[in-house]
């Protein structure tokens, strides 16, 4: 039986010059050949790669060492080989301070132990300065000739494995691309999914709010002196239409789709209307609203809605986190052509390095719990888009937990003079009397929204389909049509507009009443032939003067 072989022999007696490196680049092995081409000794054995062969200190173009570091930590980082380029890189003659020029072509090797773990690097070299003199003064000898076209062919070879090496990278890069294309494809069809499952929730809720809505107005008719049982309906029924809000409006913030329809407007009329909407909610538990309002009106250019939306919610913030007896500030100023509209309150409060994270989706200003107030996390993240695509800014603040927070909202002014804004009106006796058709497929809904008008003094018939509204109205004249959009058979589209296509279709006033109410849904309602668009829940009070100002007209 042959004896096995010596390796350490054979790795000595190998013609390539060899150096062999552990991964923080110490030198661990290096044959003669090395030895021979760098000039060096077995004593660099166990020092650092860098510290024996450091950059020619008096050529300041010199970059040996930093190309070979990065070749080396390429090794490490993908455990696989790397050919570098043909390489200036100086080695010490001896003599102190004295280096001789020399050009290599390296290629640096990973070994690897049975766990695919890297162990050594083999450094090969190949000395071609003679080659590269060779070619920069033009020798013509044959025998320079023939050595450098030996040179050159090994060169080449190295090349086509270099060039090998860049097609397999590129390889792996298309597929990673392919992958994160489809990746990416992914996320937006669910992202998509999730719009959509958020809309057609928020849409869903509003049916049965709106009838809920409807049924708490009717028994407040019945018992005009009121009853508690009442106030709380109004209380939870109110929390539940601002979560739907908040749920949607939140979903269009993310994905900036939020719309504004902006006028003139004085934000003290805008804070005096919000702060007056939610008064009522403030007064359970002690808990108290102070309003401090300039005398002079401050105009912004802004959607009121909008803008009453971001007040709203910031009121509602505070309403969730001051403690019973606790007091809420809001004020208003105008000063250097900005706005600013402050909500302080006394209430729980929060780490100032929390400030930021309050307004992020879903964040909450207590972590949750028994004992956490209602809500989504969805109000400050809409208020801040509002109040970002109205040019402006706004921020929160606290001196930590227990003492308080407030929230500062800064908006541009302007000089244009403010629309004066119409007042709500108390529910009242209908001026006229009106033929009115409603169509709804929420029979609840449907049939509670026929008694409230109704008692109005209104000729109220109820219909559930698209089909039954058209022949109704081919059956009996109308005044006004109250019409869903999301019908069962065909949607309040296709009824508005056969309706306008008969010979005395322009005579009903037809009112959309849905729960999807953006500029753009309120645009395909009046392309249809509606003369208004409505959102669920509708106010009593809201349909009623929309109802009297169709009667006087």
């Amino acid at each position: 039986m042959p004896e096995d072989p010596d390796f350490r022999s054979l790795f000595d007696a190998t013609l390539s010059p060899l150096l062999v490196l552990t991964p923080d680049f110490t030198i661990v092995e290096v044959n003669r050949a090395y030895l021979t081409a760098t000039r060096t000794e077995r004593s660099i054995v166990g020092r650092p790669i860098f510290d024996v062969f450091p950059d020619n200190p008096e050529d300041p173009s010199a970059d040996g060492v930093a190309n070979l570091r990065r070749s080396l930590e390429t090794v490490v980082a993908s455990r696989r080989t790397d050919t570098m380029a043909l390489q200036r890189y100086d080695i010490p003659t001896g003599e102190e301070g004295t280096f001789a020029e020399r050009y290599w072509s390296p290629v640096n090797t990973p070994v690897l132990d049975a766990d695919g773990q890297l162990t050594y690097i083999i450094h090969r070299v190949e000395d071609v300065t003679e080659f590269v003199h060779l070619r920069k003064v033009g020798r013509e000898q044959q025998r320079a000739v023939a050595d450098a076209q030996m040179r050159a062919e090994g060169m080449e070879i190295d090349l086509f494995v270099r060039a090998r090496e860049i097609r397999e990278v590129n390889e792996q890069l298309s597929r990673a691309n392919a992958e994160l294309d489809a990746a990416g494809r992914r996320l937006r069809e669910e992202q998509r999914a999730k719009d959509r499952f958020i809309a057609t929730l928020s849409h869903e809720l509003r049916n049965p709010l709106a009838a809920a809505t409807a049924a708490t107005e009717l028994l407040a008719l019945d018992m005009p002196r009121g009853h508690p049982a009442l106030a709380v309906l109004e209380r939870q029924l109110g929390t539940l239409t601002r979560m739907s809000n908040d749920l949607l409006d939140g979903t269009r913030a993310v994905t900036g789709r939020l719309e504004l329809v902006r006028d003139p407007v004085d934000l003290r009329s805008v804070v005096d209307g919000a702060c007056a909407d939610i008064r009522g909610l403030f007064g359970h538990e002690g808990r108290t609203l102070g309003v401090v309002l300039p005398d002079r009106p401050v105009i912004v250019d802004g959607d009121r809605l909008r803008l009453a939306q971001v007040l709203t919610n910031l009121l509602s913030n505070a309403l969730k986190y001051t403690r019973p007896g606790g007091h809420t500030e809001v004020g208003l100023s105008a000063e250097d052509g900005r706005a600013r509209l402050t909500v302080r309150d006394d209430g729980i409060g929060f780490e100032p390095a929390q400030a930021e994270e309050l307004f992020g989706v879903f964040m909450r200003a207590a972590p949750a719990g028994p004992d956490t107030p209602e809500g989504l996390g969805l109000g400050l993240a809409v208020a801040r888009t509002v109040v970002e695509l109205h040019e402006g800014r706004i921020s929160a603040h606290s001196d930590g937990p227990g003492k308080g927070a407030s929230f500062t909202v800064l908006l541009p002014t302007t000089d244009a003079t403010g629309p004066r804004q119409p007042r709500p009106s108390a529910v009242r006796p209908a001026a006229s009397r009106l033929a009115i058709l409603i169509v709804e497929d929420n029979a609840d809904l449907a049939e509670t929204y026929r008694t409230l008008l109704e008692r109005q003094g209104h000729r109220v018939t109820a219909v559930h389909t698209g089909h039954d509204a058209l022949a109704a109205t081919e059956r009996e004249p109308f005044d006004v049509v109250l019409c869903d959009l999301g019908l069962p058979d065909i949607d309040g589209y296709a009824v508005a507009r056969a309706v306008r296509a008969r010979p005395d279709g322009d005579r009903p006033r037809l009112i959309a009443v849905s729960g999807f109410s953006q500029g753009t849904d309120r645009a395909l309602s009046r392309a249809a032939g509606f003369d208004a668009h409505l959102a669920k829940p509708l106010p009593l009070t809201d349909l009623l003067e929309l109802l009297e100002r169709l009667g006087e007209g």
